[in-house]
C-alpha cells in the first residue's frame, strides 16, 4: 500500500484531510476516485474549494496542478457545483445533514 503523498500534488495537507475522511492510501483513492474522494470530505465538513477539487483530479491523472484550463476547467467547475449541492450542507446540524445524505430529508 503506498503512500497518499507517493501521488503528485498530494502533499501533507491534503493527505491529512483525506487521512481523516478515512482514505489511507494511494489505492483507496484511485479505487474511489477525484469525485468520491471530494464528496467525502464536504460530507465530513470540508469546506468547498474548486481548487482542491480540480488538484485531486489532476493529481490521480498524474498531471501537474496547474494544468486544468480553459473547457476541462470549466467542466469542473460545472461538477464541482454539482457535487457541492449535493453533499455540504453548511446551513444544518450535523444530524440534519446525515438525514438528507441517507435521503430522510429534502434539501432546502
Amino acid at each position: 500500500m503506498a503512500a497518499l503523498t507517493t501521488i503528485r500534488n498530494i502533499g501533507p495537507a491534503q493527505e491529512k484531510a483525506l487521512k481523516a475522511v478515512g482514505i489511507r492510501t494511494a489505492e483507496e483513492l484511485h479505487a474511489l476516485g477525484a469525485d468520491g474522494a471530494y464528496t467525502q470530505l464536504l460530507q465530513s465538513g470540508t469546506r468547498p474549494h474548486f481548487i482542491m477539487y480540480y488538484v485531486l483530479h489532476m493529481a490521480l491523472q498524474g498531471r501537474p496542478w496547474n494544468a486544468c484550463k480553459g473547457e476541462e476547467k470549466q467542466k469542473l467547475r460545472m461538477r464541482f457545483d454539482e457535487i457541492k449541492l449535493a453533499a455540504f450542507d453548511a446551513d444544518r446540524s450535523e444530524l440534519e445533514a446525515f438525514l438528507n445524505r441517507i435521503g430522510v430529508i429534502a434539501r432546502g
